[in-house]
């Protein structure tokens, strides 16, 4: 590995944490492709890990609860031919999954009023637009 995977700030996924496991990826190969187990399934058991505050551990169990099975959420990745990169894609993707599911929510919007000089502008311009098109009637031919 490449080293701890930060989630955010000071926050990283624990190694002793991960399960890994390796299978034959699906899809086209070579004379490599039945003997080599390149396909990665990483499991993180998220409701019982000690390495997030609180806080956030709450905060992702909640938006990923579609997504866990028992508490445990699992990435696979199968994109690459080496066990190693799909190793590397796999922890990345988690940490990222992870990073997004512990944000703090956004700040809730502000109403705001429109300023009356840009209501009567649009509206002086729509009067103009109007004249313009009634302008080109051909009413009065009389």
């Amino acid at each position: 590995m490449s080293g701890p995977y930060v989630i955010r700030g000071s926050v990283s996924l624990p190694e002793a944490e991960l399960l890994w496991r390796f299978s034959r990826s699906s899809g086209p190969g070579g004379q490599h492709v039945n003997t080599s187990d390149s396909q990665v399934e990483l499991r993180f058991d998220l409701a019982n890990t000690g390495a997030l505050p609180p806080v956030w551990k709450e905060r992702a169990l909640e938006r990923l609860a579609g997504r866990l099975v028992d508490g445990v959420v699992v990435v696979r990745a199968s994109e690459h031919r080496s066990q190693w990169r799909n190793r590397e894609t796999a922890a990345v993707r988690l940490a990222a999954l992870l990073a997004e599911a512990t944000a703090p929510p956004p700040k809730p919007r502000r109403p705001t009023r429109i300023p009356r000089g840009i209501n009567e502008r649009r509206l002086r311009e729509k009067k103009q637009r109007s004249d313009t098109k009634r302008g080109r009637t051909g009413r009065d031919w009389s």
